[in-house]
This record gives C-alpha cells, sequence and structure tokens, in this order.
C-alpha cells in the first residue's frame, strides 16, 4: 500500500515533473461561446490570442465529481491510499466535489483511506505543495507525515503577481470601470496575491518596472528573515520577460529557478503579459494571535 498524490491542472506543475513524481492531474475546463477545452489539451499560447483576438472573457469550470470518484476510485480499488490537494476552495468548487466524491467511494470501500486538502491557494504555490508531498510518498512515507509535510510547505509559499493591465481585471469583475480608468491614466500597476484563499490586492506600483522591483523586495525581505528553498517564475505570454526576471533572481541568490507559464483558468482572470514569483522560504513567520 502507498500514498498516490492527486490534484487538479492549475497547480500548472511541468509535465516531466507529473511523471517522475507520479503526479495525477485531474484538468479543469475553459469554454468560449463557439469552443470548450480542458486545460490540459489546449495550447495556451492559442487560448490567450483568441482572447485578444476576440475580444471574449470566457468561463471556467471544475472537474465532474464523476471524473474526481472515477480517479479515486481507481487507486483505492489497487489498495493505494489516496492525498489530494486542491485549489482554493474559495476560487472553485472542485474541493467540494472532491469531498461528495469521497463520501460516495467510501460507502463503496469502507476500509479506503482518501485524504483531501484545500490548498487555499493556486498555480505553482499549489503546486509546490503538491510536489513536496509527491516527493514524500515516493520515499515510502505515511499519509500522516506528508499531510504534515504539505501543511509545513502551505505555510511557507509567497506568491505575487503583476498583471500588464487592468483590463481583464475590470472584466472579470476583480474591480470596477472607474478604478480602472484611473489606473490606466495613473500607468498604476496592482500588484495582487493570494490570502485567505482569495486573489487580494496588496499595493500599487507606479509603472511595470517599479511594480517588479517591488516583487524583488519582497522576496529580498522573506529571503533575509526566513531562508529560501525555491524560487520559481510564472507568466502568461511573455517569456523574454519572464525569464529575464529569473536571471535576476538566480544572479542574487545563486539559485536555478524554474520558468513556467500559467494556464488559462487563472490566466483568463488577469491576462497576458502577466508576471509572478513563487517562493517557499526555509522557515514560516508564525502569526501570534
Amino acid at each position: 500500500m502507498s500514498v498516490k498524490i492527486v490534484s487538479d491542472s492549475t497547480s500548472y506543475i511541468d509535465a516531466s515533473v507529473q511523471r517522475e513524481l507520479d503526479i495525477t492531474i485531474i484538468p479543469l475546463s475553459v469554454s468560449f461561446p463557439d469552443e470548450s477545452f480542458k486545460e490540459t489539451e489546449v495550447d495556451y499560447d492559442y487560448f490567450y490570442k483568441k482572447i485578444e483576438r476576440e475580444g471574449i472573457i470566457p468561463s471556467s469550470s471544475q472537474p465532474a465529481q464523476g471524473e474526481i470518484q472515477e480517479i479515486f476510485t481507481n487507486i483505492v480499488a489497487r489498495g493505494d491510499e489516496v492525498l489530494a490537494i486542491f485549489l482554493s476552495s474559495d476560487m472553485s468548487g472542485t474541493y467540494h466535489s472532491a469531498l461528495v466524491a469521497k463520501d460516495m467511494i467510501m460507502q463503496e470501500y469502507p476500509g479506503a483511506r482518501i485524504e483531501v486538502i484545500d490548498s487555499r491557494t493556486n498555480c505553482l504555490a499549489m503546486g509546490l505543495t503538491v510536489m513536496d508531498a509527491a516527493q514524500a510518498a515516493l520515499e515510502g512515507k505515511s499519509m500522516e507525515e506528508i499531510i504534515e509535510l504539505a501543511r509545513q510547505t502551505m505555510k511557507r509559499v509567497k506568491f505575487y503577481f503583476v498583471p500588464a493591465g487592468l483590463e481583464y481585471l475590470k472584466k472579470g469583475g476583480r474591480i470596477g470601470g472607474a478604478a480602472a480608468l484611473l489606473g490606466s491614466i495613473l500607468k498604476l500597476k496592482p500588484i495582487l496575491f493570494v490570502e485567505n484563499g482569495k486573489t487580494a490586492l496588496l499595493e500599487r506600483a507606479r509603472g511595470s518596472r517599479a511594480a517588479i522591483e517591488r516583487l524583488l523586495n519582497l522576496l529580498e525581505n522573506d529571503f533575509k528573515a526566513f531562508g529560501l528553498r525555491n524560487v520559481m517564475v510564472h507568466h502568461i505570454s511573455c517569456p523574454d520577460k519572464a525569464a529575464e526576471l529569473a536571471q535576476t533572481i538566480h544572479v542574487r541568490y545563486g539559485m536555478e529557478v524554474a520558468v513556467l507559464p500559467i494556464g488559462p483558468v487563472i490566466g483568463l482572470h488577469v491576462g497576458p503579459g502577466t508576471l509572478s514569483i513563487i517562493y517557499c522560504t526555509e522557515k514560516y513567520q508564525e502569526i501570534k494571535k
């Protein structure tokens, strides 16, 4: 009996790493009026160019409960345990569908072990936790040990991102029209992050360069206070800028920095040109109440 790790496509873990760490990915979907795609099957460049060409923000949808249930069932039927880590329940119903699927399976397999974790985030901020859990599973650690490791990683991960513009946030209802207009006039760049499972505004910077410098400042502050274990750069259709940011981080800290794209389900809310840094600290800050 071993622990098998399951996550969803918004973790954006590279396909080669998925295979290497034996991670099962359940795809979310995106839909235009004329066509729909599973996130794992659509070409990202095609998707983002279609948005820009047609000016339509597509909708996204969670996996069907039956699809989650089938994947869980296939694992427990082999005598293995399931640890599933999904994107924030405030961003998608995937987590809750997984809980329902678990309850259905337990009726047929009462001795099965299925644990479902709400990551309270998305993208590689979730992906780092998933990869840590998968590595621990390959090392033969117990379910309890893997869950504890995953929760420790969740406490250490930071995720900041800067959209190229405000139009996608406006179209998606994340900000009002007046705020978008004012931000465009003043050339303000929002610096966003994920807090308590939701996307939130950290602050605004005057222009792209200032926004990226602020991301680097945030990284530096946490490096000094808590140390850095790893850093990744996320982007939407701006690989050259992402590579430049990754190189800057590499030079400063001597760390290898992976550069990976953000897919359609998350990307449709912020649009092409978005840059992000995601990192995991060596220690985490205790929050005193």
